[in-house]
């Protein structure tokens, strides 16, 4: 027990600083170089998805088509995934098919009122739709997705 005493007493009397090692002064002092960033910065990964490279017809073999232009002067939008698809997303629910439209901001029952005014132009009855602003999505029953695919690239979208 004296002996841990007496080590005591001898770390309080080096002073401050873990077991006498005192810091520097001062911020520590650094070289910032440029040069090597290089090798860094092949590993990092890119911050964003590029911009597709022009291909010589639409639509590409894998079906992808790129917006036509800036987006229409329509109350509502559509936008892109991060991927530069559409997002028109097909699913079951309960054993029912559903086709979702996802990403809308504006005025989401124009878009509806648009969108079952297409599918009733093909002969298709009334489509029941939920509609719901504040997730920005669009379910209708069925699978719809190639015909809502067409009607947006037709709109501009």
């Amino acid at each position: 027990m004296a002996a841990l005493a007496a080590l005591g007493r001898r770390l309080r009397a080096l002073g401050p600083g873990l077991r006498g090692v005192q810091s520097p002064a001062g911020p520590p002092r650094y070289e910032e170089s440029t040069a090597e960033f290089g090798f860094v910065q092949r590993l990092l990964p890119p911050s964003r998805v590029p911009e597709p490279p022009p291909h010589p017809k639409y639509p590409t073999p894998s079906g992808w088509s790129p917006p036509a232009g800036p987006p229409p002067e329509l109350p509502y939008l559509v936008r892109r995934s991060r991927l530069h698809n559409l997002p028109v997303y097909l699913g079951l629910r309960q054993g029912r098919r559903l086709t979702e439209l996802r990403r809308i901001q504006g005025d989401i029952w124009a878009l509806q009122r648009d969108l079952s005014a297409f599918l009733a132009s093909l002969g298709v009855p009334e489509v029941p739709a939920q509609v719901n602003e504040v997730t920005g999505t669009l379910r209708l029953r069925g699978h719809w997705g190639p015909q809502v695919r067409q009607w947006l690239l037709q709109r501009g979208f």
